[in-house]
């Protein structure tokens, strides 16, 4: 017994028009004017089917025959997507998506004017500190010559002042940190 070859030998035996996934679904033959067809392909029967679940396989033909070829495409891309979205959230749908971003449009508002007011109150402050550090004058140092030296009487001596010289001061102690 031989072994017949069935598989189609070059593009003469090929298929000219794959069947889209409405009617893969559907199981159903695809003509090539199937007004699906160009809207959904037939590798991708998962977005169809989402479609078809929430509006009917007729009533998507209705919704697209309806629209003007040119707006067509978008009007699909409307209908897929909110499809998707009744089959996330069965009761709000697009709606209840819309309502999140524009909740998170307001919490994202205003948390950026609490930023712009923290950022006004910083600027203030800087300013602030940048007036008090230009209005303060420097002040030259000062030599122990200038007071009267500490002696027996309370004052201290010149040699008195040396001995708090930090360079001077001694490194061995006898205590640790």
């Amino acid at each position: 017994m031989q072994k017949s070859n069935m598989a189609p030998q070059g593009p003469s035996r090929a298929r000219a028009h794959q069947p889209c996934a409405a009617c893969k679904m559907l199981r159903r033959r695809c003509d090539g004017d199937c007004i699906l067809a160009p809207y959904f392909p037939g590798h991708d029967v998962q977005k169809f089917a989402g479609v078809h679940k929430v509006f009917g396989a007729s009533n998507v033909i209705k919704m697209i025959q309806m629209v003007e070829e040119s707006k067509r495409e978008d009007a699909v891309k409307a209908i897929i997507y909110e499809a998707t979205a009744r089959v996330r959230d069965p009761v709000y749908g697009s709606a209840g998506a819309i309502f999140h971003l524009q909740k998170m449009i307001q919490e994202l508002k205003t948390e950026l004017e609490l930023i712009r007011t923290q950022t006004r109150v910083l600027q203030e402050q800087r300013d602030q500190l940048l007036g008090i550090i230009k209005n303060v004058h420097p002040i030259d140092p000062v030599s122990p010559m200038d007071f009267p030296a500490v002696g027996a009487a309370g004052f201290l001596s010149n040699d008195d002042i040396s001995c708090y010289d930090p360079s001077t001061f001694p490194l061995d102690c006898d205590w640790t940190l």
